[in-house]
């Protein structure tokens, strides 16, 4: 069987494992979710991420998440912004910010997916995938 939203799964995978403090999330394998993972290593939000071969035909994605010393999940909130209903899209020009700035949108360009501010420095706009802080 299908899954409709493969990216609201991975979110809700980590807003659940994160919140029940597990040191690391399993999903099914996707291009879009491990470079949607690496952006949100690359903004501090997630700790690394692994391609686990599950058999000779299927891959498993390891996110692993990131604590502070108190261990309390870095990530306080994750949410789906453009969803297969409902489709978002932004220029460069006229990209939301999140919390004031202390988060971050994830979106999918032409230039591959990227953060809010690399895409606007970039000078790209495209669909809003997800919004982190």
């Amino acid at each position: 069987m299908s899954m409709t939203d493969p990216i609201a799964d991975l979110l809700t995978r980590i807003r659940n494992g994160s919140g029940a403090r597990k040191e690391y999330i399993e999903c099914p394998y996707s291009r879009v979710k491990e470079q949607l993972a690496k952006v949100m290593v690359a903004e501090g939000f997630l700790k690394d991420i692994n391609v686990v071969d599950v058999d000779s035909s299927k891959k498993s994605l390891r996110v692993w998440i990131r604590y502070d010393r108190r261990h309390q999940p870095v990530i306080q909130g994750i949410r789906r912004v453009s969803r297969p209903s409902h489709r978002v899209y932004v220029g460069a020009k006229s990209m939301p910010s999140v919390r004031g700035g202390l988060g971050v949108n994830i979106l999918s360009t032409p230039a591959g997916i990227l953060p809010d501010r690399e895409a606007a420095r970039k000078n790209v706009g495209g669909e809003l995938l997800c919004s982190v802080w």
